[in-house]
């Protein structure tokens, strides 16, 4: 017999495993989501993999329609706008919190954050992993550190929005340059032009939205409540 708490790792696996696929793109916005093909791929049983879906559905990541079947959601323009104003109230006030004396450990931290941000051909998921290191870091730079959790949980739109301008970038090197400039002026405690850069450097995504949305609508969502057409796609190749 398996143990509850076996079973609640087991979830808890499945849903990491999907949130990862759906939030770097290899679940695309509108795939069709089989319980029984995810289940043989990675090798539980369909309930971990029904309850992870449902999980992915409060989280407006996954729709499921009753008869159809689940979904990946397409990137709502709407959460992608809540979501930063969440973080832009977040991490602005943490600037306003910064101690006049700053941590030198964590100062360290992130500047070496940004040197390896300017590797040659950075790889784009690890340059994002570095971006959401060098936003934590401020939030540890001022004692907010705990606050990430809570923008991280409500940033899953907004994180597929930054993955599509990253991709169609090819380069990070404008937002390299735009926290190198937050840093700077944090370094030298000029809160004015942290917050001035940190909200010009933030809101670069709304620019990248729209001109996405433009070119492929397919992958927005237009706040329908029609069911996507099934398609036997492969989506984990």
């Amino acid at each position: 017999m398996v143990k509850a708490n076996e079973r609640k790792t087991s979830r808890r696996a499945v849903y990491e495993v999907l949130r990862r696929q759906v939030l770097t793109m290899e679940l695309p916005p509108g795939a069709a989501l089989s319980e029984n093909e995810l289940a043989a791929t990675l090798g539980v049983s369909r309930t971990p993999v029904r309850e992870s879906l449902i999980l992915l559905a409060e989280e407006g990541l996954v729709q499921v329609f009753p008869q159809v079947g689940s979904f990946v959601s397409r990137v709502d323009p709407v959460k992608v706008a809540d979501a930063q104003f969440l973080r832009e109230a977040v991490e602005l006030a943490a600037l306003d919190d910064l101690p006049a004396a700053l941590d030198p450990a964590v100062v360290a931290d992130l500047r070496s954050n940004v040197e390896r941000q300017r590797r040659p051909g950075i790889d784009l998921e690890e340059f994002f992993a570095l971006d959401e290191e060098f936003h934590h870091g401020l939030l540890r730079l001022s004692g907010h550190a705990n606050a990430w959790a809570t923008v991280v949980a409500a940033k899953g739109h907004l994180d597929r929005a930054r993955r599509l301008g990253l991709y169609e970038a090819d380069s990070p090197g404008t937002f390299v340059h735009q926290h190198a400039d937050i840093l700077d002026a944090v370094t030298r405690g000029d809160a004015e032009q942290a917050r001035t850069a940190m909200r010009a450097h933030l809101r670069a995504v709304f620019d990248d939205v729209e001109r996405i949305r433009a070119r492929s609508p397919e992958l927005f969502s237009s706040n329908s409540t029609t069911a996507p057409t099934r398609r036997s796609i492969a989506i984990w190749e």
